[in-house]
């Protein structure tokens, strides 16, 4: 497996000029975050990504997670790197200063959660979960339940889950089962067993601290019926200090196809007369809370996409310049040349490398956004800036997990029969990708909510202001003196018209036919990200025009940037008008029952 390497050059070149840093640095509470402080977290996150995790990504896939009566013991170096990880401050970057984080915006948080990810995405898994437990205590617990917990959470000495998932309850949440029995002293005893938590059990910290849904005596029927609950593994004592084992263990670890270095638990609740719980929030409203931790994970998984196929770009790149094979095409008796001169495999990098940096681009420009959302002074700013994160999650999400899984798949496409060797470490990347476009939410589960949360509930308003936003970029290629930059903005120009089409389609189909427009709600996901994408790839281009004019930055950077755009236009934008055909035309075949004897 090669050596990952923090692609910093395009993450600064994504927040200055894309993702809007001089606006989010303008923020309250931004403002000591300098060019010169993110300049240097940037280089030491890069070294630690790359020094420390990247060296544990094989020794964990081989090894993987082991359970051993309830016990779990995590891969050989896990434990230092998650200790040095704590104690060199990452595990607290994104958190409040009030409990001992560090407050970065979240357009740098996610650049750095981007490397982790990048460098060993089964390690990074661990503290993506703490940070949404924090989230989700910071957002309804009580004071007594965030200063019990928040500062060891923060600073990483304990961790965090989220435990939605029960055997006979996947998806559908109302279906949960486990129960919370108060106990006459402002706790309560929870009973019942969950499936599928992330780091449910293991032996990086001292303490974890489990957020479980569960449901009252009380509780109605369905998703209404639901409450959160802190549930520790040790009780923690008046004084801070860990108790007495909590009545929750580990029954079984999952043996998976990827992400092996990650233990994912069966767990149990109550085998010995109760777990002890403390409730978050009011009672019956624990999804909508859960939601705070959701939304963050969509957007987090969504950013492992991007981390995948840059790892899988990287080591592709690198083995097709070193491997030699063949001679270039059309020439006679020519020497032998590496591959990466070939034009199918020149064309498979450079899928690779496009969607890739389109997919960043638009992570970094949500990201920004979020805390617009966030910590923006005007109200009706904050408003707007949430209307945009609420319908790009989704999108992120759902579109840029399938690209990654696209672009680990070229990966070891690129490798050839090596590829699918092991020893390669191209094929991790494709087995470690898979479960990103599954886990916190299904592929499908975010295009039904994109269509129908996101656009059917406010009649497309949201998505008809970031089409303005799509044409103002679209004319402004119009008018440049570059014939590539003019091409990707009339394919823009196409893209937008394809997805104007196909969310006119949406809003008239939805309240009639609901069964048909679900049928094309995939397509039409796919179709917003693939347009995007072609957004971000042209204000790229313009962006790199300018300042190449300008005479600032690294100009091979810079003019490889505007190639990269026409190769996106060309070769991914171009899909829109079928991704718009087969949202249109998904629901044809749902009546024909012969498709699936």
């Amino acid at each position: 497996m090669s050596d990952y390497k923090a692609p910093l050059e395009d993450m600064r070149f994504v927040l200055q000029h894309l993702a809007d840093l001089r606006t989010v640095q303008s923020l309250p509470g931004c403002e000591e975050f300098t060019d010169d402080l993110i300049e240097a977290i940037f280089e030491e996150a890069g070294k630690f990504a790359a020094g420390v995790l990247s060296p544990l990504n094989r020794v964990g896939d081989r090894e993987g997670a082991r359970c051993v009566d309830g016990a779990v013991r995590t891969a050989p170096g896990w434990r230092e790197a998650y200790r040095h990880f704590s104690e060199a401050g990452w595990a607290s970057v994104a958190a409040p200063g009030e409990y001992g984080g560090q407050g970065l915006p979240t357009l740098i948080s996610s650049s750095l959660n981007e490397m982790w990810k990048s460098a060993n995405l089964a390690f990074s898994l661990c503290p993506m979960l703490t940070a949404g437990a924090v989230e989700a205590i910071l957002a309804r617990g009580s004071e007594s339940l965030r200063a019990t917990y928040l500062p060891k959470m923060v600073s990483g000495e304990w961790t965090g889950t989220m435990n939605l998932t029960e055997p006979q309850a996947g998806s559908d949440l109302s279906a949960v089962r486990t129960r919370a029995e108060p106990a006459g002293d402002g706790s309560y005893r929870l009973f019942g067993q969950k499936i599928f938590i992330t780091y449910g059990e293991h032996d990086l910290a001292d303490n974890i601290i489990h957020l479980v849904l569960a449901r009252l005596p009380d509780a109605p029927e369905g998703v209404k019926g639901i409450s959160l609950f802190v549930v520790p593994k040790f009780l923690v004592e008046d004084d801070g200090a860990i108790g007495a084992r909590n009545d929750v263990r580990c029954v079984s670890i999952e043996h998976k196809l990827g992400i092996h270095a990650s233990p994912t638990c069966v767990m149990a609740y109550g085998d010995a007369g109760g777990a002890v719980g403390y409730l978050v929030g009011e009672p019956h409203r624990g999804l909508e809370i859960m939601f705070v931790m959701m939304n963050m994970a969509r957007y987090a998984v969504g950013m492992e996409g991007v981390a995948i196929a840059e790892r899988a770009w990287q080591q592709a790149l690198g083995y097709a310049n070193e491997r030699v094979q063949g001679v270039d095409a059309g020439v006679r008796n020519g020497a032998r040349v590496p591959i990466a001169r070939h034009p199918d495999v020149r064309r498979m990098l450079l899928l690779m490398k496009s969607q890739t940096e389109a997919m960043r681009a638009l992570a970094a420009v949500v990201a920004s956004r979020m805390d617009v959302a966030e910590r923006h002074a005007d109200a009706d700013v904050r408003a707007a800036a949430q209307a945009f994160v609420d319908l790009m999650i989704p999108v992120v999400k759902g579109w840029s997990t399938e690209t990654g899984i696209q672009v680990a798949s070229l990966g070891v496409q690129v490798h050839g029969g090596m590829g699918y060797v092991e020893e390669t470490g191209a094929a991790q990347h494709l087995r470690d990708a898979r479960i990103t476009t599954i886990y916190e939410g299904t592929t499908g589960i975010q295009a039904i909510d994109f269509i129908g949360r996101k656009i059917a509930r406010d009649g497309g308003t949201a998505l008809k202001v970031v089409l303005d936003e799509m044409r103002q970029i679209a004319a402004r290629c119009d008018a440049a003196d570059d014939a590539r930059i003019q091409h990707v903005g009339e394919l823009l120009h196409f893209g937008i018209e394809a997805l104007e089409t196909a969310t006119t389609h949406l809003l008239d189909v939805y309240a009639k036919d609901i069964r048909e427009a679900l049928a094309g709600a995939t397509p039409m996901l796919e179709l917003m990200g693939v347009v995007c994408g072609g957004w971000q790839m042209a204000r790229a281009a313009l962006a790199a025009r300018d300042l190449l004019a300008s005479g600032d930055g690294r100009e091979s950077f810079l003019r490889a940037k505007i190639a990269t755009a026409h190769f996106y236009a060309d070769q991914v934008l171009s899909r829109a008008d079928g991704l718009a055909h087969a949202t249109l035309h998904g629901g044809s075949v749902l009546s024909d029952d012969e498709l699936l004897d």
